[in-house]
């Protein structure tokens, strides 16, 4: 086993309340980590730190860790640009651009289509994401999400079905059918192939009956359960995900006080993903609303081609301090700890005796740099556990 110690470390950021200063957070100063290629071994004083196969000195730098990117659609083919320039001119976003990525991405080989999810994945593990969550849902076909699936399974071991994300053009006056497909052979054929499933539960795409279906067929075929929901309206998707306990409720743009008393009441975390309202030029969630109502709250980057084509975790967490009332350390725990939650995992998202070695050296004394310098380079090296 060889074993590496950070040493010298101005601000370590832990997410566990046992260490250091016993906060959320878990935070120490002057403090050292050892390491081996799967788990954190040891965490302690700088000045107590022992010897180790390697030695990294970081001179400083803020530790913190690795992000949990807990929402992303990443297996796709084109681009929508043009969608996202109408949208700064005024034209509100109704999500019926997810049928041109349906068909470039049903246009495109499988090569074509690995190629440009390394691309992506690359840019997220550049930003410093270290578990990242991979959605099906642009061929919308038996065939073609068992092939989305595949490849996302290349790149992440959690792999959500999304075959409920759009009625296709070829359903269009028989959704009934489409809804039989999904919750039937559809997801036959892709339940070995993913960990989650999910639906768009909201207005213009599944209503709360049809979500429910499809949802309670999954868990009969094994998988956990996720759901988009009230992105668009009050569609009484948060309800559903509360009654069905699945792990994340994603978007929540519009809720009532009634969702955010049930989301408080249960293990249902509600993940906010403001690169959605930055690019369709919608008004943000308030953050703070959910955490002043004892909610559990996540950060991810919904990274996909029409409405969040983002592949920077630390703009996200800029976004969520600017726009949506949340202090630094609150959208820096929502993006680790917070999506380690949503994916239903201890292991990761926080950095303690026995927990995954997945971590980031950031180009700065404190952690607060991820906020205070929006776009800028601010992960200075990214330290990831071999799977």
């Amino acid at each position: 086993m060889t074993t590496r110690v950070l040493v010298n470390i101005g601000e370590l950021t832990t997410n566990d309340p046992a260490c250091g200063d016993g906060s959320v957070m878990g935070r120490m100063h002057d403090a050292a980590m050892v390491l081996d290629e799967g788990q954190v071994l040891w965490i302690g004083a700088n000045a107590d730190a022992p010897a180790g196969d390697e030695v990294i000195d970081v001179d400083g730098a803020a530790v913190v860790p690795g992000f949990v990117d807990s929402h992303t659609h990443l297996v796709f083919a084109g681009e929508r640009s043009e969608e996202f320039e109408a949208r700064m001119a005024g034209q509100r976003y109704d999500g019926g651009g997810i049928q041109r990525t349906v068909s470039a991405t049903r246009g495109a080989t499988s090569d074509e289509l690995r190629r440009a999810m390394a691309t992506r994945a690359r840019a997220l593990r550049a930003s410093g994401v270290t578990t990242m969550e991979v959605k099906s849902g642009y061929e919308l076909t038996v065939e073609g999400e068992v092939r989305l699936l595949g490849i996302a399974g290349e790149f992440s071991d959690e792999v959500t079905f999304l075959g409920a994300h759009a009625v296709p053009s070829e359903f269009a006056h028989d959704r009934d059918g489409y809804v039989d497909l999904v919750a039937g052979a559809m997801l036959e054929r892709c339940a070995p192939n993913a960990k989650w499933a999910d639906v768009f539960c909201d207005e213009g795409a599944f209503h709360v009956d049809e979500a429910r279906r499809i949802l309670l067929a999954a868990r009969e075929a094994g998988l956990q359960l996720r759901l988009h929901a009230n992105q668009l309206g009050d569609s009484g998707g948060v309800a559903l995900g509360v009654e069905l306990d699945v792990a994340s409720v994603d978007h929540c743009t519009h809720v009532n006080d009634a969702d955010l008393d049930a989301l408080a009441s249960c293990d249902t975390v509600a993940t906010l993903l403001p690169g959605a309202e930055f690019s369709t030029r919608s008004a943000y969630s308030s953050g703070r609303r959910f955490l002043d109502a004892g909610v559990t709250v996540a950060l991810a980057t919904d990274c996909n081609p029409g409405t969040s084509y983002i592949t920077n975790m630390a703009l996200v967490i800029a976004l969520a301090v600017r726009e949506m009332s949340m202090s630094v350390d609150e959208a820096l725990w929502a993006a680790t700890r917070g999506g380690a939650t949503a994916l239903r995992r201890d292991d990761i998202g926080r950095l303690s005796v026995g927990s995954r070695a997945d971590l980031l050296v950031l180009d700065g004394p404190r952690a607060a740099h991820l906020a205070y310098r929006p776009g800028g380079a601010v992960v200075a090296k990214v330290l990831r556990a071999r799977r």
